[in-house]
């Protein structure tokens, strides 16, 4: 892993798309549709519209989230997969009485669980992926900066973070230079506070 970091270094958030491609390999990229997630899905439906996007819709999702999704969807032709909890989110706040706090530790993992993990583990059943195209950040949490543009993920899965190295300024003036649109408002109830993991990235 550490050679193929070392000649990605410098290599544009396309080129490393295209690596990874290159591989040959099962691949899907994932999506939360968050608040800047147009420049994963453009930068990857610029190389390759085929491939198979990944969104795990909690159903805790805003108005504005699923408006600017649609459109997204629409205008870059998006192979998109959505994968949605088993239970509908009016269920589970009936039953669990809303989103558990953080501080509530095991409800929160045991809801985590449900609205993250669980759909995204039939996602894995259902695509097998080689290849994982994600959108995280080394600034993002701490859990991030121990990884790098290249890494194996503990399912043995190679996750390739094309804007691995991007500041929240490259961030938006990729998004300004190709007027891809924004939800203003995200919600994402299995983290949060910022900083926080959602679980995908740190599950076994």
């Amino acid at each position: 892993m550490h050679s193929v970091n070392a000649s990605l270094r410098g290599a544009s958030a396309g080129d490393v798309v295209r690596w990874a491609l290159s591989l040959q390999a099962k691949t899907i990229a994932t999506t939360s549709m968050g608040k800047n997630a147009a420049v994963m899905l453009h930068l990857v439906s610029e190389v390759d519209k085929t491939v198979p996007t990944i969104w795990v819709d909690t159903g805790y999702n805003l108005r504005d989230t699923y408006i600017v999704a649609e459109r997204l969807i629409r205008d870059l032709d998006l192979n998109i997969h959505v994968y949605t909890p088993e239970m509908t989110a009016e269920r589970r706040n009936a039953i669990m009485g809303g989103v558990p706090t953080v501080d509530e530790e095991a409800r929160h993992q045991e809801f985590t669980r449900q609205v993250k993990l669980e759909p995204f583990a039939r996602a894995l059943d259902e695509f097998q992926p080689e290849v994982w195209l994600t959108g995280i950040r080394r600034e993002e949490t701490e859990h991030r900066k121990t990884l790098d543009i290249v890494s194996l993920d503990n399912r043995g899965i190679i996750k390739v973070a094309p804007i691995f190295d991007w500041s929240e300024e490259d961030i938006e003036a990729y998004m300004e230079q190709y007027d891809l649109p924004s939800c203003r408002h995200y919600f994402d109830p299995t983290k949060v506070l910022d900083g926080r993991e959602c679980g995908l990235h740190t599950a076994a």
